[in-house]
């Protein structure tokens, strides 16, 4: 297995774009018929995973739910007028089996995908869902005691939050803060059976893939799990699930990477129980928000925790960035996710300046044109990173000074990368208005000479004599939402 250090991670939504290839090349829809082009498309240079989104045997009987509920179906009329049934595949968080589904072409389809993205040296992330299963997953009628459960009374009171199979009454899946889900049914985070199914279905899915990307990971924790479902789970145990599970994996996969989706600020919580990297939702916040002294907030936490972050704008569970940025600071935004510690998440059809969100339900998408010069912003950023090599270097967060009448430097922010032979400069202003300000540079072997700073993104180049910009700083000035990516190195004697 491999493990990448701060990985370059591309999600996309397997079905959608399995459609999208149909109609494009003309090919079956299945893994195995892509052609070399459209998996070529994928492989932008800088990208090192790729995160095949909803890739297991979806649920009939969730299907069928979906299918009935009148709020789901507005939502995909809205996302994809003319709609039809059989553009509504199931959600592919309701599991029916971690079996390549058929419609994407089984086992073989997703061997094939792997063939393709190690050809080109890609590693591939999958999803695992922890929290729940379809009503028709085979542990409902073999495994009872893996579940939630409830009574008479409980079905009758509240039919929402339960159901019956078998006999049986279950509760359906939730986050404590919605209502429940209707097309899953509630797993026992503190089933001694359930964690070591868990561990036997991880060790399963770890032979197809380098990692996976865990649905909702903080639902499963002791604390949170107790919090939802008090005297219905039972006692907790002495350890916590995910070390109880992640530890028992990495004895077969000790390579495998382990991505958790984390709300409430669990992040710190799940590093510590064995998670490689948690998804940085308060950064993305912030970055909507569009404050920058938030922003700078957030990046003076400790280095081990960002590094073990996965930095994004849009996912398939958020709103399109095209959507919610204008597109300059989006463009400053993907700029500073990119040169930020941690991982990178981007999402397919980012590059493209896609707008509308498509329920995972669907397994097609609209129509959209392409923002003219988008995908080349976003393949020259993440290229120019990538070869830079500056993720590789030591981060370090860097003070910007303004004047007693110029405090316009509020709005920017700097970082520098340093490695042994490597210095890099990142600044970005985050605001709509010009700004100016010195930035100090930590490199103790700037005096005593010129420096040569080039820009990765734009090819401009300056030179500065080095004194200064180690004590005075650096001196910079940066319309709205303006960027430099500078790599520094000696001018020639």
């Amino acid at each position: 297995m491999r493990h990448r250090r701060a990985p370059m991670i591309y999600e996309v939504d397997t079905w959608e774009w399995l459609s999208d290839v149909r109609r494009r090349f003309g090919c079956p829809a299945r893994l195995q018929d892509v052609p070399k082009e459209a998996w070529d498309e994928l492989a932008v240079p800088g990208v090192d995973t790729l995160w095949l989104m909803g890739v297991w045997q979806r649920s009939p009987e969730g299907r069928a739910i979906a299918l009935a509920d009148p709020e789901l179906r507005r939502s995909f009329a809205e996302a994809l007028p003319g709609v039809t049934d059989d553009d509504i595949a199931g959600s592919p968080y309701c599991v029916r089996d971690y079996v390549a589904d058929e419609g994407l072409g089984g086992p073989e389809g997703l061997a094939a995908a792997r063939a393709e993205l190690n050809r080109r040296d890609i590693a591939l992330l999958l999803d695992y869902v922890p929290n729940h299963v379809a009503p028709d997953h085979p542990w409902v009628a073999a495994h009872p005691d893996y579940f939630v459960r409830g009574g008479a009374g409980d079905l009758s009171r509240d039919p929402a939050a339960f159901l019956e199979r078998g006999g049986h009454v279950y509760a359906r899946g939730q986050d404590p803060f919605f209502p429940p889900w209707p097309d899953v049914v509630q797993l026992n985070a503190f089933s001694q059976g359930l964690r070591t199914s868990t561990v036997e279905t991880l060790l399963r899915i770890g032979e197809h893939c380098d990692g996976v990307r865990c649905d909702m990971a903080m639902l499963m924790t002791n604390e949170v799990f107790a919090r939802t479902w008090g005297a219905r789970a039972g006692k907790p145990p002495a350890k916590d699930f995910w070390p109880s599970v992640i530890d028992r994996v990495r004895k077969r996969h000790p390579g495998m990477t382990f991505v958790a989706e984390a709300y409430w600020d669990m992040e710190w919580t799940l590093q510590q129980q064995g998670f490689d990297y948690c998804y940085d939702k308060r950064l993305y916040d912030r970055l909507l928000d569009g404050d920058p002294g938030s922003v700078r907030a957030h990046l003076t936490a400790g280095l081990p925790y960002q590094q073990r972050l996965v930095r994004f704008l849009e996912n398939h569970d958020e709103p399109r960035a095209a959507a919610t940025m204008h597109q300059a600071k989006e463009r400053a935004a993907a700029t500073m996710i990119a040169t930020l510690p941690g991982a990178v998440m981007w999402h397919e059809g980012q590059f493209e300046g896609r707008r509308t969100r498509v329920p995972v339900f669907l397994g097609r998408r609209p129509e959209e044109p392409a923002i003219e010069g988008l995908r080349e912003f976003y393949e020259r950023l993440i290229a120019a990173v990538a070869s830079s090599g500056m993720r590789q270097g030591e981060w370090r967060l860097l003070d910007c000074h303004g004047w007693p009448d110029n405090q316009s430097c509020a709005g920017l922010l700097a970082w520098a990368w340093t490695a042994p032979d490597a210095r890099h400069l990142v600044v970005v202003n985050f605001q709509d208005r010009p700004a100016q300000a010195r930035v100090p540079l930590p490199w103790p072997e700037l005096p005593d000479r010129q420096w040569i700073l080039r820009d990765l993104l734009t090819g401009d180049v300056h030179e500065r004599a080095g004194a200064p910009m180690r004590t005075e700083g650096l001196y910079v000035e940066l319309g709205g939402w303006a960027t430099h990516v500078f790599t520094v190195d000696p001018a020639a004697p």
